[in-house]
């Protein structure tokens, strides 16, 4: 069997996910699985799986950039984000936006990050957020001269707040 990505040399290396009950495979030679970052030495990473090899497996023909991708600022590689599972600066949530999104999906089954919030404060947070959310739709719609969407949508910020003031005088009763 030939390797999926050179097409030349025999494929060494054969990876297998599982994606939903959708088998994929990818076959590799190993100059290619070293290239792309697949240590052979060492045990495959979560990352490497969720980032690397879930890249590669979506797409069927991976292009050369794909595997050259870097930080503008800090010069961090795809493959040393791999390895690290850390990325070097602010600006590498940009450079690689593809491989954490793909990663945020894979780990919450969501396109958006879900961290754990306490109970006694997950109502408020969720109602905070969402006025965070309005707020910047009502400030969309002033700058497009939409003022009967921004008047609905500030009288739904109203409404939150006010919810939020509620929560936090019957937290401060209970204590």
């Amino acid at each position: 069997m030939k390797c999926e990505s050179c097409q030349k040399e025999e494929a060494t290396i054969h990876l297998t996910q599982v994606i939903d009950g959708t088998v994929k495979k990818l076959n590799l030679c190993q100059v290619c699985a070293q290239k792309n970052g697949i240590d052979l030495n060492s045990p495959i990473s979560i990352t490497d799986v969720l980032l690397g090899l879930g890249a590669q497996m979506q797409s069927t023909s991976p292009s050369a950039t794909e595997f050259d991708l870097s930080c503008s600022r800090c010069q961090m590689t795809r493959t040393e984000f791999k390895k690290r599972a850390r990325l070097g600066c602010p600006e590498c949530y940009n450079a690689f936006m593809g491989e954490l999104s793909s990663l945020t999906k894979a780990m919450h089954h969501s396109g958006q990050h879900m961290g754990k919030i306490p109970a006694r404060q997950g109502n408020k947070t969720r109602i905070t957020a969402q006025i965070a959310a309005l707020q910047k739709e009502l400030k969309a719609s002033i700058i497009k001269e939409q003022y009967e969407v921004a008047a609905n949508l500030r009288d739904k910020i109203k409404a939150l707040k006010e919810s939020v003031q509620s929560l936090e005088n019957g937290e401060s009763n209970d204590t």
